[in-house]
Parts: structure tokens; sequence; C-alpha cells
């Protein structure tokens, strides 16, 4: 490190995403008293920037805008400028993406927020340029015409931030009575139905996946789909399901050389990714094929589940045995340079007679099929047209060949943040594995993961669990998503060794959920914790985006337990958690799949604990 260099306030966190941002000319503050303060004392509105480290678009912004000094100079004059990342603090980024998408019909990443000193926001959006593109305002007209309005029509915009605030605390605080009532649970099938009928009417019969690009994986989509062949008996709901993961692993998503799945698709043939890959995707990913192998028995689903684990056991293991959160999709500031070849290029590597082979097999042209090289793809391949296919091994040499050459090639960056929910997800991922297949090194894994979690993200004095831990660090109270996931990994745990501390531990943490999110007057559970910081509004998600939703991963473990243990309190309480998310998800059901995931395993009576535990 020079001795002239300059850092702003971020210098000093853990956060892989905010020492992105420490040598930035903006004067970025993290979040906290200090910021706030000082905004009220100048009395300047504060621009909030929210986002996370491997995130393309977020690297875009920080390059145009928050490396620039013409950018930098009207922040430090006219603004407080505070950096979030989304994955530390998770409650900050859904409140505030719930405005965003309020205001504007969408969200993403970098989130851009303007509010006042009291954090009511009164602008929101997501990406935006430098100066005006096409028809997108840039930050510079942004930031220009809301000082402006600061200044001179400031009751204006406190007005319209404070209706924000009062619309989402409305919506916060409705009060659910169905639960008196209580409901029948045969008259849930038909929300399966409807589910299954909505996947089915948006369903690509060429690519697999559902409606067109961008495509993204969304694992316990297809997880319900095959709980509902598994119940229901039906054929289409089957094919759904094993069609797209097939496709997955075919198209440029699947990293044919280093293995695991990116974010992503740009296309309808799962050909080009977005190409960070994260945890969670890859977690529930190994879940996915993992239950399509064992309903299905097609040795490709249980390789793709073997090469998905071998990845994450190769680059996003921690010596202390926690998972890391993300790999980037940019290398030398290049979008994908890091995945991409040349024909020429395979051939150096693998000499003419096997580079000219493996270009053949993976359809590696003097065209590229992305920017100025090519994907590895299978999607022509006339050898995966058939339904049992399984892995070529002689191409299996070669892609560990290009492994190793593609290391030494260009850099990758690494977020080594491990973070409890979604360590927790890809525990369950090596502990159903184990299950399934037997392989000891998995439930190694898992179980080494889980010493993780209870020696360094639980606080020693109280048993709560933290948010993340990076450096020796722990830090973030843990939110509704770090309890439910960890539960349903201890669950699972319990599940494939019948090693009853697994389970004592489930409930007690099921116990401190309850204490702790469980919202006695309405139903449901708060994302944030009952002594938690106080933002302008206490949320409580419900929908299944990336991964599954807090609520719906509570309901799903409540059953567990309930059906596990009998305790008659979480009983109860799973009992109002069903009703709650059932009134909410009956209007649109395949937007909350985990959800139905959960009322599946308690309407169906055969449902609970299949083979090897793996689709309970």
């Amino acid at each position: 490190m020079k001795n002239d260099e300059k850092f702003n306030k971020l210098i000093n966190e853990k956060s892989p995403y905010l020492l992105q941002h420490a040598k930035n000319p903006v004067n970025w503050f993290p979040w906290g008293e200090e910021a706030f303060n000082k905004a009220k004392q100048e009395d300047k509105p504060i621009f909030l920037s929210i986002g996370y480290s491997t995130c393309h678009w977020c690297h875009v912004m920080a390059h145009e805008s928050f490396e620039d000094d013409e950018v930098a100079e009207i922040l430090n004059r006219d603004y407080i400028s505070i950096k979030v990342d989304k994955e530390e603090r998770p409650d900050i980024d859904a409140v505030y993406m719930t405005v965003c998408q309020a205001l504007t019909g969408s969200g993403g990443w970098p989130l851009t927020i303007i509010m006042t000193p009291d954090q009511k926001p009164f602008f929101a959006g997501t990406y935006y340029p430098k100066k005006q593109r096409y028809n997108m305002p840039g930050i510079i007209e942004i930031l220009t015409e809301l000082s402006k309005h600061w200044k001179n029509n400031r009751q204006k915009l406190e007005e319209s931030a404070s209706k924000i605030v009062n619309a989402l605390n409305n919506e916060s605080n409705y009060a659910d009575h169905s639960y008196k009532h209580g409901f029948d649970s045969n008259k849930v099938r038909g929300i399966f139905h409807t589910g299954k009928a909505n996947f089915a009417q948006n369903f690509d019969e060429v690519y697999g996946g559902f409606g067109h690009s961008p495509k993204f994986p969304t694992p316990h989509n297809l997880m319900f789909l095959l709980r509902y062949y598994r119940y229901e008996k039906d054929e289409k709901s089957l094919y759904m399901a094993l069609k797209t993961l097939k496709q997955m692993y075919l198209g440029g998503i699947f990293d044919h050389v280093g293995y695991g799945f990116s974010r992503y698709s740009t296309d309808d043939q799962w050909l080009v990714p977005h190409f960070e890959k994260m945890i969670y995707d890859n977690a529930l990913l190994a879940i996915a094929n993992l239950e399509a192998y064992e309903l299905s028995k097609i040795e490709l689903y249980r390789q793709v589940t073997e090469r998905i684990l071998s990845y994450v056991m190769r680059e996003m293991v921690s010596p202390e045995g926690g998972f890391y959160s993300a790999q980037d999709a940019d290398s030398e500031g290049v979008e994908g340079k890091y995945y991409v070849f040349t024909p020429q290029e395979i051939i150096r590597v693998l000499g003419e007679i096997e580079g000219n082979q493996f270009n053949e097999y993976f359809d590696i042209r003097e065209k590229p099929n992305f920017e100025e090289g090519n994907i590895p793809n299978l999607i022509r391949n006339p050898a995966y047209h058939n339904d049992d296919i399984s892995i070529n091994h002689t191409m299996e040499k070669n892609c560990e060949k290009l492994y190793q050459y593609r290391l030494d090639r260009t850099y990758l960056h690494k977020d080594d943040k491990i973070l409890t929910s979604w360590n927790a997800l890809m525990l369950i991922a090596f502990a159903k594995a184990y299950g399934v297949l037997g392989n000891e090194e998995y439930l190694k894994t898992a179980e080494k993961c889980q010493l993780l979690i209870e020696q360094k993200l639980t606080n020693r004095e109280n048993n709560r669990l933290y948010i993340r831990y990076r450096e020796g660090d722990a830090a973030g109270q843990g939110t509704l998503e770090d309890y439910a996931f960890y539960i349903w990994a201890l669950a699972t745990l319990y599940e494939v060794t019948f090693n009853t501390k697994y389970l004592d531990k489930a409930v007690k943490y099921c116990n401190m959920m309850i204490d702790f999110f469980w919202d006695q007057q309405a139903g449901g559970f708060f994302l944030t914790a009952k002594d938690a910081e106080n933002l302008i509004y206490r949320p409580k998600e419900i929908y299944d985006g990336a991964i599954p939703s807090g609520n719906s991963v509570a309901a799903y473990v409540l059953v567990k337990l309930k059906k596990m243990t009998g305790i008659t309190e979480i009983k109860e309480i799973c009992d109002r958690q069903l009703s709650f998310i059932k009134h909410r998800i009956e209007g649109y059901p395949s937007g909350y799949s985990f959800s139905m995931m959960a009322l599946m395993m308690d309407s169906y009576k055969e449902s609970f604990l299949c083979e090897n535990g793996v689709c309970s």
C-alpha cells in the first residue's frame, strides 16, 4: 500500500464490496449514525448506493461514475454518500428494493436511492450512466436536478417521502384474521394445480425454462414440479423439470471447464450467461439435480450434482470449512473474459487432434458466440439428444487441462465472505448428496460447515446468529433467512445421520425464530428480529425470488419439525404460518414455489421423508 494513497470511510470495513470502493474519490460512508448525523448537521440529502462485489453492472457504474472526479465533486458537495453491501445488510436492501419496485415497477443492482437524512426515500432507480444515454438519464443530471429541488422544493420532497414510508407501513401492518377460520388442506391442492398450470403455460418446449430471456435457474420452481410429479403422477411436470435441468447443463450457463453454474442466461438457449457464480444458485441447483436423479435414475443428473459439488469443494471452501459467497463475472475489467476461448487457443493447449475434437464437441468455432471468444457448450451436440445420457469422460480429461491453463491466464475476483444463510443452503446440498449418493466426503463437508456456523457465526453469549464472517470477524444481527435456512440445514443433517443433536439444535433455533421474528398479531415472520435496528419499516417477505423467501422456508421447516417432534407449540405456529402463506399465494402460486412445497409437505400424507429424506 502506498503512503500517499487516499481512502474514504470504507477502508476499515470487512465487506469486499465496500472495500472495492474505498479508493473512490466519492467520500463514502458505511451505513451508520456518523453518516446520518452528518447529513442532518449539513442539511444534505443522502445518496444511498446498494450492490455486491460480483455484480457486473455495479462494476460498470463504479467505473463510469464513482471513480469519476466530476461525479464525485457533485456527490461530495451536495450529498452525504452511503455504500451498502446487500449481502451483509439484506434488511436495508429489502426495504429500499421494495421502494424501487413500487416507484419504478422494477428493481436490480446497483440500487440507487436518494433520501432525507431520516432515511425516507424520494427517488429510486438502479444503474445510471454518467451522462444521459439514449432514453436513460445520467447520474449527473439526476444529482444536479434533485439537489436543486432539495434547496428550492424541500417540502414537496419530504411530503413525497413521507407518503412512501406510510404506504409501506400500512401494507406491513395489515392484520390477517383468516387463521380464525382455518382452511381445508385438501382444497389447498387446487393451489398446486394452478401453480403447475402457470409453469406449463410459460414453459419453453425447445430449451426448457419458463418465459423468455433473461432466464434464471430458480431451482425451487423445479423442485416444486418434481414433487408435483411425485404426488400427482403428472408426467408433464416431470418433463418440464428434467428438460430445464438438462438444457441448463448443456448451455454456457454451466461452466464445462471448471464446473458450477453462472447466475443467469441472457438468451433463451441458456448459452450466454451473466458470468458471476453465486454459492446459493449452485446449492439449490445441486439439490434440484439430485432430486431429479432420485426420481428419474438418469445418470446425467447425478453427474451434474457431483460436478457442482466438485467445483465448490475445489474453489469455494474456506480453510475453516465455510463456503465463499461468489465469483465475479469480470476479469481484467472484461465480462466473461475468464471463461471464453478461441479455437486456436484450444489447439495450442490440447494439441491439434484433441484440440479439434474438443472444439467440435463443445461448439467452439471461428465465429465467436460471445464477444471475441467462444463459450463452451453442448446445445447442438448430438450425443446429448437422448434422455438417458451421461458425461463424456474423455472430454472431461481435456477440460481438466484447460482448467489448469485458465487458472494462469487471468485473475478472477472471489467474494470470500461467509454468509450464514447461503452456507446453510450449501450445507443442505452436501448433506442430501451424502444421503442419496453415500459419499462420506459430502457428509464431512456438511458437518464441517455446521461446526463453523456454530463456532464462528454464533454469538457465544446468547446463541444468536450473525449474518457474515470474514477474516476472523463476525458481524450483522441474523435475519429470518439465517435462522430458517440454518434450521433446514440442521433438520437435513438429522435426516441423513439420525444424530439427535442436530434435531435438538433445530428445535432450539426454531424456538428462537418464533421468539424474535413471529408476528403475533398479523401472522407470518418479519425479516428482522424484534430487537434489530429500526428502519423506515419492518419487511415481511413472502415472494420466492432467486432464493426461497424466509417465510416460505420458515413454513417448510415448521412442517418438518411438527412431524418430527410433535411439539404442541411448533404445531400451533406451523398451522398459523401455513394459513398465512396460503391466503397470500393463491392469486399467483407459481411465484411462491417454496411456499407451495411447504403446503404440499403438510397436505399430502405420504409426502414426509421420501427416500433418504431428499424430497421431504
